[in-house]
């Protein structure tokens, strides 16, 4: 483990009660120790690996290809939610909620393979540039949960990814970006089927949502998955409630983790007042729960990683 596995981190609450927690069971010694196939992390993606505004940054992808298909087949956009997604009005996009959106996806993330849509996704990423920072998304990660998930890795732990986001979307870069593999990344589902005509054998999407893994599709998708339950969690709004409730109310040493957006400066201020990734149920419960609040201007001492 390094001197310092948390360099971005403050001296503050947060870190000391994760250094502890991290050291009582992966100690052998300790009363607390838990053996290393029990030692399960999961992490959830927009907010609490990276950051999530104007919106999940899904949507920005799903947007630039609505828009070029729109180029295509104008009549696209005579829906209400898929002109508001076009135009970037996020309140109008979530009006129908998450349901609503069901057609952005199908027209942008389906009908074709697996393969070609994150090939797609990696493209994106690669030319992609956030509206107001100018950053690439992937540089929009947040450097003390790398830091983190690395401590934890170091210490035994399976570390994973269970996220509201699409899971093929996800899976096209959490190896690079985060060091999971694809196969420890739960996340929703669109239908697929195996097809061997046209072409070699391949997996394709369809159109349709057939799993929506957020707020209490987590706990479900975790138990698919993983089929164990986590010792640590870690998210940022209420529909990350169900997973930390799931997580820290099994018996034995438990740790929930809420990240609360408190940086206007260096990133994004909000908590309940917001269409998408609203934080107040998990404040108002987190101290009865035990939860460890994170205040990320309070907490960190950068944000993003250097470039």
């Amino acid at each position: 483990m390094a001197s310092d596995p948390l360099p971005s981190w403050q001296e503050t609450g947060p870190r000391a009660a994760l250094l502890d927690f991290v050291a009582r069971v992966s100690d052998p010694d300790h009363a607390d120790f838990v053996p290393a196939p029990e030692r399960i992390a999961v992490f959830d993606n927009d907010g609490t690996l990276w950051s999530e505004r104007p919106t999940y940054f899904q949507l920005l992808y799903a947007r630039d290809r609505l828009n070029q298909k729109a180029g295509e087949d104008p009549a696209l956009l005579e829906n209400e939610i898929m002109r508001a997604v076009a135009e970037g009005d996020w309140d109008g996009a979530f009006s129908g909620g998450y349901e609503g959106l069901i057609g952005v996806v199908t027209v942008s993330h389906s009908g074709m393979t697996v393969e070609d849509f994150q090939t797609d996704v990696r493209d994106w990423l690669a030319g992609a540039r956030h509206p107001e920072t100018g950053r690439r998304y992937t540089d929009m990660v947040f450097a003390p949960m790398l830091e983190l998930m690395a401590l934890l890795r170091d210490a035994g732990f399976t570390v994973w990814i269970v996220t509201g986001g699409g899971v093929h979307f996800v899976r096209a870069f959490a190896a690079e970006t985060y060091g999971i593999p694809p196969e420890r990344v739960v996340g929703s589902t669109g239908p697929i089927e195996y097809r061997t005509e046209p072409g070699p054998p391949r997996i394709f999407k369809l159109p349709g949502l057939e799993f929506m893994d957020d707020g209490p599709g987590k706990p479900v998708g975790i138990d698919r998955q993983i089929g164990r339950v986590p010792i640590f969690a870690a998210g940022n709004s209420d529909g990350d409630y169900a997973m930390l409730e799931y997580v820290t109310s099994a018996p034995g040493p438990r740790f929930g983790l809420l990240v609360h957006h408190t940086d206007a400066e260096r990133e994004f201020a909000y908590d309940r007042d917001v269409a998408l990734g609203a934080l107040e149920r998990g404040l108002i419960d987190a101290e009865g729960r035990g939860w460890c609040v994170l205040d990320m201007a309070r907490d960190w001492s950068a944000v993003w990683p250097e470039r």
